[in-house]
């Protein structure tokens, strides 16, 4: 594990766009804290995110683990550009005539993969304990750790992200390419919603129902382990009761990460496949 590792670090350390992309991607995370600056005015009024609320234990792991998600998109280009560099510089022939199987060389990608979702993680913990230890008003340690969930949620998620992205980058060869096929497959998701929505239009609840079709697809199952948390927040639950209110369930479901642990294994397999079958 270690070996191929080390491979695949090396290989990043000769590519000044991975290095610009992951420096941006890390300077992007440490940046939430500066969300404690922001003043949103609001029907007359200037809410100061930071007296929200948005910072306090547990909510702030719900809160943090959100935005770091939507910022995923910088390390996907690591990943995706990774295996076209491969192509393009013909480093995978040269691995595998240098001994590497190609199941041993999906797996140096794979741990990669793993790699960064966990140095995410961790890097999200951080700044989300010392923003909390600042800001939060509820410091006890059962508070402090509860809610941890989101964090093995966001995990997941990163590494079933870039797991797609990994397979799509061997499937088309070209960063580009890849980009523009995850973005295909988004809207094509969007519509098989549109569809099932149409099909369950008699329904009580269509919205619901055609979410229940679209929840065993991979980017909507990535996009259900995490919810919004925007509406959890005091200052939205006072509107929204005062509107008549609505119920929303927040949890981190154990069916969604598995949805997305199955989606993995048939990326990771799937690329796998791939490059069995393709002559290098």
């Amino acid at each position: 594990m270690f070996r191929l590792l080390s491979i695949e670090f090396h290989k990043l350390r000769h590519s000044k766009a991975s290095k610009v992309l992951i420096i941006i991607y890390f300077g992007l995370l440490t940046s939430i804290a500066l969300i404690a600056a922001v003043k949103i005015p609001f029907f007359g009024k200037t809410i100061h995110l930071a007296e929200q609320g948005i910072f306090n234990f547990p909510y702030i792991w719900h809160f943090n683990t959100y935005v770091a998600a939507l910022l995923k998109f910088f390390l996907l280009l690591v990943i995706v550009s990774m295996m076209s560099n491969e192509y393009s510089n013909k480093t995978l022939k040269q691995n595998l005539i240098d001994g590497l199987s190609k199941k041993e060389f999906i797996l140096s990608k794979f741990y990669t993969v793993i790699a960064f979702a966990l140095i995410s993680t961790l890097f999200v913990f951080i700044i989300s304990l010392l923003l909390g230890v600042f800001y939060s008003d509820y410091n006890e340690f059962a508070i402090i750790t509860s809610d941890l969930e989101y964090l093995f949620a966001f995990f997941i998620k990163l590494v079933g992200f870039f797991s797609f992205g990994l397979f799509l980058g061997i499937l088309v060869k070209r960063s580009a390419f890849a980009i523009g096929a995850m973005v295909i497959w988004w809207i094509g998701e969007k519509i098989i919603w549109l569809i099932a929505l149409w099909f369950f239009r008699t329904s009580k609840d269509a919205m619901v129902a055609a979410s229940g079709v679209t929840e065993w697809l991979p980017l909507e199952a990535m996009s259900n382990l995490i919810k919004e948390p925007g509406s959890r927040l005091g200052v939205v639950k006072t509107i929204a009761n005062q509107m008549g209110g609505f119920t929303k369930s927040y949890a981190v479901e154990f069916l969604d990460i598995s949805i997305v642990s199955v989606w993995t294994f048939i990326f990771i397999y799937g690329a796998f496949a791939l490059l069995k079958k393709r002559d290098l």
